[in-house]
């Protein structure tokens, strides 16, 4: 494969300006640079052309695969709910909402869930307070929750 250290100093400036082009980060393409040729050095290379044409897909390939964990980790990273408004106001904003959602569900389905997860009523209390069967408590409850949930996802 020929001396890597001599590789090293003829290669690696060209093709860590390589890298710049592919990332925004200074020590990421160094990073993709150095682990290039790591990645040579267990290679079986003879001919100069072609270890140098490996390192370069290789830089490419590794660059990619940065961007991509970087743009990942962006998607997945948390982000405030609401960062200019403070606790006790977005609480008030998610109740105005969930009140004005509640209100377009129909009657029954509105009172078991208010009684059973607002008042936190047992499902034979909500009954008794609602005069129906416990298993007309679950229909209610369950059939509710499920509006109230497409309701509010719809408003966000």
């Amino acid at each position: 494969m020929g001396d890597l250290a001599s590789l090293y100093a003829a290669h690696y400036r060209s093709l860590v300006r390589l890298a710049a082009l592919l990332l925004d980060d200074p020590a990421a393409c160094e990073d993709v640079v150095q682990e290039a040729y790591v990645r040579v050095h267990g290679r079986d290379l003879d001919d100069q052309n072609k270890v140098l044409a490996y390192l370069r897909q290789t830089v490419v390939n590794l660059a990619r695969s940065s961007l991509r964990r970087r743009l990942v980790a962006q998607r997945l990273a948390p982000r405030p709910d609401r960062a200019t408004v403070d606790d006790a106001t977005y609480a008030t904003v998610q109740r105005d909402e969930l009140v004005r959602a509640l209100r377009t569900i129909p009657r029954r389905e509105r009172e078991a869930v208010v009684l059973r997860y607002f008042a936190d009523l047992s499902e034979a209390q909500t009954a008794e307070v609602m005069g129906c069967a416990v298993g007309s408590v679950k229909g209610y409850a369950s059939r509710g929750l499920a509006r109230l949930s497409t309701i509010l996802e719809a408003g966000r």
